[in-house]
């Protein structure tokens, strides 16, 4: 007997039942997205592997156990995109989109990184990110945050995410306290765990992330980055907070918070949720003015945030199940006896014309009135339209309302019209 094979750990298959829920999802955002003048780039899957070592920085843990990393036939070494943000801007320089203009930007897609599967934390996972070139001032770090506001109330989740911010400075300012900070963890050695004193010289800002009990208890004595930023870092937050404050967008400044990859300064932000258990981040970014020339561009300041969409999915199935029980179809065409099934197609196909968004099911495969029903109701339609003998004879159809069970019959001339009505 042939052995299965199945999916790769990690790695999903995304099916019928939920892929609809996606496509809400995926049209709501991107509507929004829409309407504040951003536009879709679309980005390849794999890139050269020193992108991500020079963008990302080689001492993080994604460059060092995360990536998917392979040489191809000829001899280069490529990698799976663990992020979006890298690619756009190779991207951005390559095409000369940065030159004396800005630019906002989205992209969607899936991003791989080697870690341990958890719920909502997938090998292969998507990502929506969002990126701006070209503007320097709070005012746009902002916007990025309205944005995403406006996202939790189209999709009616807004009462149960939290926003917490901080400035994590320039790169000077983080440099001198960065010095200081090593120096505190020095004489605290024995308290950190084997992943901070890993990080304690390669990436120090993220021992401040770790979930360690008596690492926090530790850092509540450490130095604070608030105490060596510069006057520029410091005006731009509070900028930024009175931005916020008078658009009425509540936050919490968390002075640990600190994005895990080398780019970033200034501006960070994460939307947090406990409505999946333990409280989880669904949306993250923050500004990274020096990338671009990092990679060889030019100067150009930039900011971005990228949002995981299966937690997105989870936390919508959890607190907003309307949205993932809508109607797949509109109307499902029945046909029965000599003759309807043609005419049942032809109708259909009109109906198409004057209605292109109208989702529109033909029964196929033949069944009685009862299964035909029966597969009605199974897509969710509201309307079922019936086409017989009789009404085929006649040029006439049935049109039964699901939901009430009332029902009319009228000439298939006049289907249009009706449906107008129902779906006004």
């Amino acid at each position: 007997m042939v052995k299965n094979i199945n999916a790769i750990r990690g790695m999903n298959d995304g099916l019928p039942k939920d892929t609809a829920l996606w496509q809400r999802l995926e049209s709501l955002l991107t509507k929004v997205l829409g309407g504040y003048g951003y536009s879709e780039i679309r980005l390849p899957i794999v890139e050269h592997t020193h992108l991500f070592n020079r963008a990302i920085g080689e001492v993080t843990d994604v460059v060092e156990k995360e990536m998917y990393t392979f040489d191809d036939r000829n001899g280069d070494s490529l990698t799976l995109r663990p992020e979006g943000t890298a690619g756009c801007v190779r991207a951005g320089i390559e095409h000369g989109l940065f030159y004396k203009q800005t630019q906002r930007l989205w992209y969607i897609g899936p991003m791989f990184r080697y870690e341990r599967p958890q719920k909502g934390r997938y090998r292969q996972f998507h990502q929506l990110g969002v990126e701006v070139f070209g503007l320097h001032g709070p005012d746009i770090d902002a916007e990025l945050i309205l944005l995403t506001a406006r996202w939790w109330k189209t999709l009616c989740i807004d009462e149960h995410v939290k926003l917490e911010i901080n400035t994590i400075g320039s790169l000077e300012a983080r440099a001198n306290y960065l010095t200081v900070l090593v120096r505190f963890l020095e004489q605290h050695v024995n308290v950190l765990d084997e992943k901070c004193r890993r990080r304690m010289y390669r990436n120090p800002l993220r021992v401040l992330d770790s979930k360690n009990p008596d690492v926090q208890a530790l850092l509540k004595y450490a130095p604070r980055l608030s105490g060596y930023l510069d006057e520029a870092s410091r005006a731009h937050f509070t900028a930024l907070c009175e931005f916020l404050e008078q658009a009425g967008i509540p936050y919490k400044i968390n002075e640990r918070l600190a994005r895990g990859l080398d780019y970033y300064n200034y501006t960070v932000f994460e939307w947090v949720t406990t409505s999946l258990g333990a409280q989880g981040t669904i949306c993250a970014g923050g500004r990274y003015d020096s990338l671009v020339e990092q990679l060889g561009g030019r100067s150009v300041p930039a900011v971005g945030f990228a949002m995981g969409l299966e937690r997105l999915v989870l936390v919508v199935q959890a607190l907003n199940p309307a949205l993932h029980t809508l109607p797949v179809i509109d109307v499902y065409l029945i046909a029965l006896g000599a003759g309807a099934q043609s005419v049942a197609l032809q109708l259909a196909e009109r109906l198409r014309d004057i209605f292109p968004q109208l989702k529109l099911v033909t029964n196929a495969g033949g069944g009685s009135f009862k299964k035909q029903i029966t597969r009605a109701d199974k897509w969710g339609a509201r309307v079922a339209l019936l086409l017989g003998e009789n009404e085929v004879a006649t040029e006439q159809v049935v049109v039964k309302d699901l939901r009430s069970g009332a029902q009319e019959t009228l000439a298939q001339s006049k289907t249009a019209g009706r449906l107008a009505q129902i779906f006004s």
